[in-house]
């Protein structure tokens, strides 16, 4: 039986490829061949930096033994969870339903036709860990299907009712008309993280600890509005920010040599990672961290977010333009390998004196703190250990500067963990917001150059002859209708590199995408499915309002037609947005850690909405600019649009805006409008120059 998985292009398909397992990929013709064989369907999901997926590949799959049972008995099913985010969503709610809890490498059984019966998610070749060997569960489920047929059918059947009725949500009647969102909805997300907030290391909840990007960009919103306590004891918004972001900075979840985030802590001190990087971690990190710097002014966030996207600049980014999407846990075998170190190495390399010094400031020890070899880390600010250690801070900077350079460059000799690099629209969608946002927050045009190249790369590869986005890219071949997070995560990006460069061409696309949006995946009751209405028909055609690790396609659709439809004067788009956020409303009244971006939406949709038109001669040799003073001094939740004197006559979308506005006198004309009711005109260029910042 042959192993189909070489003519694919996915990472984690083509690392199967040579398993002795006759793996299938995701196709219509495993499926005939499963019917006609009367078999059930093994369906294994994982990703390529996954280190579990790994285990269970060299434990299980390369056995030949249980690849035997698996072919004589099972239609074997691989797929890339990045790849085809449809298909595990699906199949992951149902082992969550089943088993309590879920996870890669996702582990599923189903009928010919596509239903689940019964799943898990790691098993061990033999018994431990209070588990059964895979084999067993192999033999049990064989069993299952063939004498308790009409058992395994009622079961399957019974699950398919319950997703279809979990992704149902909402509907006019459950909704209402009573149920206002605003700030109190906010202060009570707010709350629920006062409640879990780590006081001793930050974060929230106890380990494995992860970043929570959503919460915190909403902490940093939430810090225009009056803090938030909870009787004595209870953080502030200002402390939990703090306590998270630095800590995570200094902790081993961060890689002081070659910079950028692992994907999660498995402890409670950010100290000890799981190894692999994900490009939209550090995307949204970086912006995280950006936006708390810009909130702040706290330089050490800077510092940060700049360390990120150099990681994703240097290590992350393709030659064509667009980025890879993450790099693996393990190497020569072993989980962390790449990154770890001995006191004894780090001294051969940098001799004794700024050995010490270096080993001190990130706390390597002879013994080490993983395994017997140290992860970087730091437990206390440059400030403190520079007085500690009686030497000026930009001494010891220099220094510490110096000998990382000497460590990274060693360790780029060894065996670097392998890396996933196709190219995915959402993923990359969360890179060009992050380098669209610091380009406009630090002025560096480098910075924008990569977004707007990033953009082009996904119009030139990623968009069909229809004009529909496509969801992945690998060797030039480009596949798979596109979903909504990538649709709603590439609008949302638009926005932000229109407000880097201010070059209307983005709003354009991003309106486009937003019309594509409305037109194939929106549901009848006003919310979004996850697929299109041409997608591939699957048991369940799932609407996902949840967030994970990244914000749901859902919810950034919100975010995005609120945030685009202030921009272009849309209010069909802005109802829309908020329909779709009262459709939310169980999960955020719940679930509201599990609903960030929805908040955030939420946050956006009750600020005040001031639109600022500036009219401009394209002869003027000060137009320029005035464009980039004008657009860099509006506040969040504020919209700007720029319009020469040549393009008035037909302002194509933005005609709400800018209809019947006028330049004045011949010179630049500045309109401040509050919902959509305009003030006087501020006519030239140094009237507008003194109402700046507005």
């Amino acid at each position: 039986m042959p192993n189909r998985l070489s003519f694919e292009t996915s990472p984690y398909l083509l690392q199967h490829a040579d398993n002795p397992v006759a793996w299938w990929p995701w196709c219509d013709e495993a499926f005939v061949e499963a019917q006609q064989a009367d078999k059930p369907i093994f369906l294994s999901i994982g990703y390529s930096a996954c280190h579990w997926c790994h285990v269970m590949e060299h434990e299980s799959f390369e056995n030949p033994e249980i690849a035997t049972l698996l072919n004589e008995n099972f239609i074997s099913i691989k797929v890339d969870r990045e790849e085809r985010p449809d298909i595990d969503q699906i199949y992951m709610q149902a082992v969550v339903a089943l088993t309590g809890h879920g996870g890669w490498p996702l582990s599923a059984f189903l009928t010919p036709d596509q239903k689940f019966f019964f799943g898990g998610t790691y098993w061990p070749p033999q018994p431990k860990f209070g588990m059964p060997s895979f084999s067993h569960v192999l033999e049990r489920v064989l069993d299952a299907f063939r004498n308790r047929r009409q058992l395994i059918e009622e079961q399957s059947s019974q699950i398919s009712r319950m997703l279809a009725e979990q992704w149902s949500h909402g509907s006019d009647s459950e909704v209402g008309d009573d149920w206002n969102f605003g700030q109190a909805t906010i202060t009570k997300a707010v709350i629920q993280l006062q409640k879990s907030y780590d006081h001793d290391f930050g974060g929230f909840g106890a380990a494995p600890k992860f970043p929570h990007p959503m919460d915190l960009n909403l902490l940093i919103r939430s810090l225009d509005y009056a803090d938030v306590t909870r009787g004595i004891g209870s953080p502030s918004i200002s402390t939990m920010l703090d306590g998270t972001l630095i800590n995570m900075a200094n902790g081993g979840i961060f890689d002081h040599l070659g910079f950028g985030f692992a994907r999660y802590s498995v402890d409670a001190r950010w100290l000890v990672p799981h190894f692999e990087k994900m490009l939209y971690d550090n995307a949204q990190l970086a912006t995280v961290y950006m936006e708390a710097y810009n909130a702040t002014q706290n330089s050490q966030y800077r510092q940060v977010a700049e360390k990120a996207l150099h990681y994703l600049a240097t290590e992350m980014l393709d030659q064509s333009g667009g980025f890879h999407s993450a790099e693996d846990a393990d190497s020569e075998g072993e989980e962390g390998r790449f990154y770890v170190w001995s006191k004894a190495e780090i001294v051969n390399a940098l001799g004794d004196g700024d050995a010490d010094l270096f080993c001190s400031f990130y706390g390597v020890t002879d013994s080490g703190n993983f395994e017997g070899r140290n992860i970087l880390h730091v437990s206390s600010s440059v400030e403190e250990f520079a007085s500690r250690n009686q030497i000026s801070v930009e001494e010891l900077c220099k220094r510490l500067e110096a000998a990382r350079q000497v460590l990274f460059k060693i360790r780029k000799q060894r065996v670097h963990p392998s890396k996933d690099d196709k190219i995915l629209v959402s993923w990359n969608a969360l890179a060009i917001d992050a380098f669209a946002i610091a380009a406009r927050r630090l002025g560096r045009t480098d910075y924008l150059q990569i977004a707007k190249n990033t953009a082009r790369f996904i119009r030139e590869h990623l968009v069909d002859n229809d004009g529909r986005l496509l969801h992945t890219w690998r060797f030039g071949k480009a596949k798979i209708r596109a979903f909504l997070d990538d649709y709603s995560f590439f609008a949302n990006a638009l926005v932000s590199l229109y407000e880097a460069d201010f070059d209307r061409t983005w709003i354009e696309w991003a309106a486009d995408l937003c019309d594509t949006m409305i037109e194939r995946f929106a549901a009848e009751d006003g919310g979004f499915y996850y697929t299109s209405d041409d997608h591939e028909n699957l048991i369940i055609r799932s609407r996902e309002m949840q967030d994970t690790s990244m914000p749901s396609g859902y919810s950034m659709a919100a975010y995005a037609l609120i945030r685009l439809g202030r921009l272009c004067g849309r209010l069909d788009w802005i109802d829309r947005g908020e329909k779709a956020i009262r459709l939310a409303r169980r999960l955020i009244d719940q679930a509201p850690m599990s609903a960030g971006q929805l908040l955030l939406a939420i946050d956006l949709a009750t600020r005040e909405n001031r639109q600022f038109v500036l009219l401009y001669d394209e002869t003027a040799a000060d137009a320029p600019s005035l464009i980039q003073r004008v657009g860099g001094s509006i506040r969040f939740g504020d919209t700007f649009l720029a319009f020469a004197k040549s393009e008035l006559q037909d302002p194509g979308r933005f005609k709400e805006i800018v209809g019947g506005k006028k330049i004045v006198d011949g010179k630049s004309t500045l309109y401040v409008c509050q919902n959509y009711a305009c003030q006087a005109p501020v006519i030239g260029s140094d009237a507008i120059a003194n109402v700046l910042p507005i």
